[in-house]
């Protein structure tokens, strides 16, 4: 599956947002003050760490945003694998800019890059088996598309973007309507025909009443690969199956073994360590 980049519309108002909270009422002063305005530089950003690259739209945009005159050209995409000292762009341009605009620049490209490796580390260990891994909800506010777009970058699959993507009946969701029968039916009366009903379950037995009721997915929360092979028996190919909690690179590989469908993964967003890319200095290049 190729990676859809996400459109400038979504990506742009985010960068901007991040140099205007970077740049405060007085600007850059350190950059203003100490290097001369028609000073240029080329400069590289090169990885620090192996890991999987995401994020080098938001990157270049935090240039560009800040001086249109600074061009980054990639030697790497979105969704390559580095390892150290491998180069992932040169930029050249106003030295003014490319320091002003350095840590916006980075910080996406880290952190996004984080995501995409920490996926693709889960993505190796279930390769072989039919499951896939999969990002939730549980994302930074307000960074939401771009930390789902690195899921997809490091060989992930997204579940649902917001509330209004779909219906996911949780634990208290069954605990207040009276029970996974009685949630699964009001929500079946109350949304469209195209909208999918998935419902989280921590038995056996909460499985079955699903199953007896009718569902598209069922979410299989905190089980032992015993219960999930117990789970994908019982739901017999009736519904897609999802396994979640406590999922870590040493166990997922025996939660894809039990046969489930997805494997989702909170942390993938919410807790991935970032990835150590550098910005140096190469060079002075003529003035203008």
């Amino acid at each position: 599956m190729s990676l859809v980049p996400l459109p400038r519309l979504i990506v742009e108002p985010l960068v901007r947002a991040a140099l205007l909270e970077d740049l405060g009422l007085a600007g850059d002063i350190t950059s203003a003050s100490v290097i001369p305005h028609d000073h240029r530089s080329t400069v590289i950003m090169a990885a620090r760490q192996p890991g999987v690259i995401a994020g080098l739209d938001a990157a270049e945009l935090a240039f560009t945003l800040v001086d249109p005159e600074i061009v980054l050209r990639r030697h790497l995409q979105d969704g390559d694998a580095v390892k150290p000292g491998d180069v992932i762009a040169t930029i050249e341009g106003p030295s003014r800019g490319l320091l002003t605009a350095e840590r916006t620049a980075l910080n996406f490209l880290g952190h996004l890059s984080g995501i995409a490796t920490v996926t693709a580390e889960i993505a190796a260990t279930i390769r072989g088996t039919k499951a896939s891994v999969a990002c939730t909800r549980k994302t930074t506010p307000g960074l939401r598309a771009l930390e789902k777009y690195a899921v997809r970058a490091g060989g992930g699959m997204n579940h649902r973007f917001a509330l209004h993507d779909a219906v996911l009946i949780k634990d208290n969701h069954v605990a207040i309507s009276g029970g996974v029968a009685e949630a699964i039916r009001r929500a079946r009366a109350g949304i469209g025909h195209l909208v999918k009903i998935e419902v989280e379950v921590d038995t056996l037995d909460q499985l079955r009443e699903a199953m007896e009721t009718g569902v598209d997915a069922v979410l299989l929360d905190n089980m032992t690969p015993d219960q999930l092979r117990q789970a994908v028996a019982i739901v017999a190919g009736r519904a897609i199956t999802e396994a979640s909690g406590r999922v870590t690179p040493a166990t997922a590989a025996a939660i894809a073994a039990s046969g489930v469908d997805l494997i989702s993964v909170g942390w993938l967003t919410h807790s991935a360590p970032v990835l150590d890319i550098g910005l140096d200095f190469v060079a002075a290049a003529a003035t203008a």
